[in-house]
Order: C-alpha cells, then sequence, then structure tokens
C-alpha cells in the first residue's frame, strides 16, 4: 500500500465518522419530538416494511445484535413494537411496529421530508442527492468485500 493510498483510506474514515456524529445528531432532533432517540428511530424504521429478527435488523445496520436487542426490548416495554412468532426459527421471535410505533414514525415525517429537501438542494439536485447514496452504498460494499468473512486473512465479520 502507498502512503497515498494509505492518507485517502484515513481522509475517507475521518469523514464517515464526522458524517456518523453529523447524522446522529440531526437523527436525535428529528426524533425527540416524537418521543423517540435515534437509535429507536432507526430501529423501527428497518421494521417498517416487514417484520425482521433482531439478528436481521443488526445485519441491515450494521451494528451487533445486541446493541439492537436492547433497542427493540425497549421498543417492546415501550408499546412501540412488539415481538411476533417467527415461522422460520422457533427462538427467533419477529420484531414488527405496533400502530403506535407507526405513528411516533410518520410524527417525524415532516421535518424528515425537510431535511431530504434542504440537503438535495445543498448537493445541488436530486440526481447529485443519488449520486452520493450510490458512492456511499459502494464503499460499503467495497469494504464489506475486503473486510467480509471471506476476506484473504480470514478473519470474521
Amino acid at each position: 500500500m502507498t502512503r497515498a493510498q494509505q492518507d485517502a483510506l484515513s481522509r475517507t474514515a475521518l469523514s464517515v465518522f464526522r458524517l456518523n456524529g453529523q447524522f446522529l445528531a440531526v437523527s436525535e432532533k428529528l426524533a425527540e419530538p416524537a418521543g423517540l432517540t435515534a437509535a429507536w428511530w432507526q430501529v423501527l424504521g428497518a421494521v417498517l416494511p416487514e417484520p425482521l429478527p433482531v439478528s436481521g435488523i443488526a445485519r441491515a445496520m450494521g451494528i451487533t445484535r445486541q446493541s439492537v436487542q436492547r433497542v427493540a426490548d425497549l421498543l417492546v416495554r415501550e408499546g412501540l413494537a412488539a415481538y411476533e412468532p417467527n415461522p422460520a426459527h422457533r427462538r427467533a421471535k419477529l420484531l414488527a411496529p405496533t400502530e403506535t410505533g407507526r405513528a411516533a414514525v410518520r410524527r417525524i415525517d415532516p421535518g424528515h421530508a425537510e431535511l431530504a429537501a434542504r440537503l438535495m438542494q445543498e448537493l445541488g439536485g436530486q440526481e447529485a442527492f443519488d449520486e452520493t447514496v450510490r458512492v456511499l452504498d459502494r464503499l460499503s460494499r467495497a469494504l464489506e468485500a475486503v473486510d467480509g468473512p471471506d476476506a484473504p486473512d480470514g478473519t470474521p465479520e
């Protein structure tokens, strides 16, 4: 690896860490009026389309199963989600949003839509916004390819 490659990796990592912090901060602001935290919103958002097991949510979000389990248990305790039987796995229940959980996420929609519009404008339009998403997805897939379970060094994910 050349110094230029190492520097590019360092700059990329620092940018992503900063971006993560910025997204967490803005997500907290958006979620607070709905009585949610950013983490609660993230987990609820993952199961809005369909109920998922905790392990599936963790994979989709790129975080540990234990972190998702803690949030899922809180969501269930607060009545924002419920555990349902999983026909594919007797012990790994599915997490599904309740109507109260769906309503909480809907309360975030206006602020979310406003932020999306402002970001799109700042990035230079929808095409530029879409390209940003494609680049971030590509970076995520590339990192997964070089550091995933089949990585040459054999390290697990």
